[in-house]
């Protein structure tokens, strides 16, 4: 009697199905390694040019600057979802469903200090209106008392803003302690919320996949949502939010990785303008610093002035200065708000699809 067949072709047809699964997870890994492999190089590319532009970049901070940010954040972001739609759907475990939950709840806050970053862009703008009012004043000719009085007001009003050192004839030098671009004054937010102790919720337990997990989704899910803590944290430390204290570097960034060389490189240059300008409280925008100085000269000469005086060019550099400052900062903050939003909406699209 000749042998079977039948089982033999069975046994023969399973070890070719094997065969295929072994090649095709295979192919799948190798897959992510190349999608893993181009998203870093993105990452690294897109700060490298941030940080290095060429011609040379705007100040640290600017609006421009900002802008600038929001860009390779919102390119980044791009390409993460590319790999995402590969990653995600080849691996899908406990672990992966946990870094999703993880990175959705860091999505949350985010959204929150959009919201807050808003408000301040709105309370900035409130402050260019006293700086204008004391442009206006001060650009009066014959410069009279009744006129520079009207600038002292609207000066010491901009400086209290503006959280500046000011002197006046009854105190020595004092620094404020109010803001009037509170955002808790201006929306339903709790007092208790601070956009800097969101910074720091989103930083816990960020740390690197090690392992097998450093070659899967885990990775780029890292990567992204600490370029989405970076920005959020650059965003709060540039615009007056609703917050006690900014960390200084709150990013444990693994500097031994090509794509975080450059995100350090930002973490540090910003930590660097909280130290030298001595505020913990946000409001580093480089234009802010810059109409608090022109704003502090032009009040120490409305503390010296007399009527009728012969100093009235002596402040006019100064007054054009303050009013050519303005002019970009309605224009600039305005595209700035303009973007944030446009974060906002990316990240509630991600948390949707994510979720």
């Amino acid at each position: 009697m000749s042998p079977p067949t039948e089982p033999k072709a069975s046994f023969l047809s399973r070890i070719s199905t094997r065969r295929y699964q072994i090649v095709s997870m295979d192919a799948n890994h190798e897959q992510q390694l190349q999608e893993l492999e181009s998203f870093q190089n993105h990452v690294s590319e897109r700060f490298s040019d941030f940080i290095s532009p060429s011609p040379p970049s705007d100040p640290v901070l600017s609006i421009p600057w900002l802008q600038n940010l929001l860009h390779v954040f919102m390119s980044c972001e791009t390409e993460f979802k590319e790999v995402l739609l590969t990653t995600a759907q080849i691996s899908k475990t406990p672990s992966l469903e946990k870094v999703f939950s993880e990175m959705l709840d860091r999505i949350l806050k985010a959204l929150d200090i959009c919201n807050a970053v808003v408000n301040g862009i709105e309370s900035v703008k409130q402050s260019l209106r006293l700086a204008e009012i004391a442009v206006t004043a001060l650009k009066q000719r014959p410069l009279c008392s009744g006129s520079v009085r009207r600038a002292k007001r609207a000066l010491t009003s901009l400086l209290t803003s503006l959280n500046a050192d000011v002197k006046d004839k009854n105190s020595s030098k004092r620094r404020t302690t109010s803001r009037s671009w509170s955002f808790g004054q201006r929306s339903n937010v709790s007092k208790n919320w601070s956009a800097g102790k969101q910074i720091q919720a989103m930083v816990a337990n960020l740390v690197l996949p090690r392992g097998a997990e450093a070659s899967g989704p885990a990775m780029p899910v890292y990567i992204m949502t600490s370029v989405m803590v970076l920005v959020m944290w650059v965003l709060v430390a540039a615009v007056p939010c609703q917050t006690s204290s900014v960390p200084v570097a709150p990013l444990h960034l693994p500097k031994n990785q090509n794509w975080a060389s450059g995100a350090v490189n930002v973490q540090e240059r910003v930590g660097e303008e909280m130290k030298q300008k001595e505020k913990r409280g946000g409001g580093l925008m480089e234009e802010m610093q810059r109409m608090e100085s022109i704003g502090l000269s032009l009040m120490e000469f409305t503390e010296r002035f007399r009527f009728p005086t012969e100093e009235e060019e002596e402040v006019e550099e100064e007054v054009d200065e303050m009013s050519e400052l303005c002019r970009r900062m309605e224009v600039g903050l305005e595209d700035l708000k303009r973007q944030v939003r446009a974060v906002f909406q990316r990240l509630v699209k991600i948390r949707l699809e994510c979720a």
